[in-house]
């Protein structure tokens, strides 16, 4: 312990050393390998998170037990376009006005600024399959190699039942490789496996648990639907939410056709079967990383792109700033930084892996990039943290995560406050309460000022 403990100080030594008098990291003896590991729709029903005891997740925990796990991480966004382009650009949704998924995030910045490009022109070998900015890898100029994972998903029999409304979800009559994933998984086992004359950055975007939650069959026996609990929840909940937050729940739409159904036992199933089945292929992944020549010199970032609901406030999706939407699995793994079993506690947000990133492997930090560098916390996952999390979901709607509190403001002045030492559900709104006008005022002057308009939308944002 003392000697790993010396290890991890004298890289932080070492970093500061090749850092030149104008503050630019100077390029070091050996930067070291990235496996950026990207999920998509993955809430904190993991095993180690302790939110959900029906899931299993047994190689996401392992991944977490191998470094530092973040307990309160969180989206820069509650939504796939304006959480990936925040991530990956260094900037908010605020400044990029990147809000939906509706938007051309192509139009709001050049992939010049984006994180894959300091890798690139840093002298690495750039990889990406799958899902890393909404819709893919996204510009070609990024990357040295894209994945071609080279089949879609199988397909639901004819007349299969499949879901409730835009709430989609069946079991599949197929084997594992039948999946998209599988060949992303793939592609990472290959990339992870060969020598390489430069440090890697490799990207891997896995889709499930993204709907529909069809999946092999198999999955779906781990959870017998009649073992199935529902999430906790709150029959009227949405009494003490102000206007913007009811319109975000919307709970006439999905969760209306859900109760009328009688199937949201099913929908959780099908949900529980997609985490289960993304479980599966990171644990490919990880094997290929134990097994790699570079394993020693390899960053593992593991990240989920927002949460997700299954009924909690009577809403479904994301597209909300609640506990469920906004809250992810997190997980980093650092050679000479980091040590088996860590847990943090502090609140972060996505926006800190692009700078963190940069600092790990001596990459000088752009002038653009919003987000806080985390590495006292990868050190010492129990450091003295100021910095609270911060989501917005579209324009001026945004709130505020600490230790403690979530904060919300709705564009309209609407506001939610939720103590959650004693309200881990967010069932009870204490914004009126006069008693904690003071948290409130202080939580409220950490909001965003910065707020574009936004890009032009199109289409039905929200069915992606």
């Amino acid at each position: 312990m003392k000697a790993t403990r010396l290890r991890s100080l004298a890289v932080l030594l070492l970093s500061a050393l090749v850092t030149n008098w104008n503050g630019r990291a100077a390029e070091p003896a050996r930067r070291p390998n990235v496996l950026f590991i990207a999920v998509d729709d993955l809430n904190h029903w993991v095993g180690h998170l302790g939110r959900n005891r029906q899931t299993r997740t047994p190689n996401i925990d392992r991944l977490a037990k191998m470094g530092v796990t973040f307990t309160r991480a969180y989206c820069a966004a509650p939504v796939c376009n304006p959480s990936r382009a925040a991530l990956l650009s260094g900037m908010r949704p605020g400044t990029t006005g990147v809000y939906d998924n509706g938007q051309n995030y192509a139009q709001a910045f050049k992939p010049d600024v984006c994180l894959p490009m300091q890798f690139k022109n840093a002298g690495y070998r750039t990889m990406a399959a799958g899902k890393i900015y909404h819709g893919g890898p996204g510009d070609a100029s990024q990357w040295d190699e894209i994945g071609r994972p080279g089949r879609g998903d199988a397909k639901p029999k004819p007349g299969q039942n499949t879901g409730v409304g835009g709430i989609k979800f069946a079991p599949l009559d197929c084997n594992d490789d039948e999946m998209a994933d599988w060949g992303i998984a793939t592609f990472a086992v290959e990339q992870l496996g060969k020598t390489h004359d430069k440090p890697i950055f490799l990207a891997v975007g896995f889709h499930k648990p993204h709907m529909p939650w069809n999946v092999p069959k198999k999955y779906y026996d781990m959870f017998p639907l009649e073992s199935i609990e529902l999430p906790p929840h709150l029959t009227n909940d949405l009494d003490d939410v102000p206007a913007g937050g009811k319109a975000m729940a919307a709970p006439a739409g999905d969760h209306a056709a859900i109760l009328k159904s009688g199937r949201w036992k099913e929908a959780v199933q099908g949900y529980l079967a997609a985490i289960a089945y993304l479980d599966m292929n990171v644990r490919r992944v990880l094997d290929a990383y134990e097994k790699s020549p570079a394993r020693e010199d390899t960053i593992i970032v593991f990240w989920g792109d927002h949460g997700w609901h299954l009924g909690e406030k009577e809403h479904w999706r994301k597209f909300a700033l609640w506990e469920e939407a906004t809250r992810a699995p997190f997980v980093w793994i650092v050679p000479g930084v980091t040590r088996p079993g860590g847990i943090c506690e502090r609140p972060v947000d996505f926006m800190s892996i692009y700078p963190t990133l940069c600092d790990l492997a001596g990459i000088a930090r752009t002038k653009h990039v919003e987000g806080d560098n985390i590495r006292s916390l990868l050190v010492d996952p129990k450091a003295t943290w100021p910095n609270s999390a911060i989501t917005t979901f579209r324009r001026n709607n945004h709130t505020i995560r600490t230790e403690r509190w979530r904060y919300i403001r709705y564009a309209d002045g609407g506001e939610e406050l939720y103590d959650h030492t004693n309200d881990e559900y967010e069932w009870t709104n204490l914004v009126s309460r006069a008693v904690f006008e003071r948290e409130k005022k202080e939580l409220a002057s950490r909001l965003p000022t910065v707020n574009h308009v936004g890009l032009p939308r199109r289409g039905n944002t929200q069915q992606e």
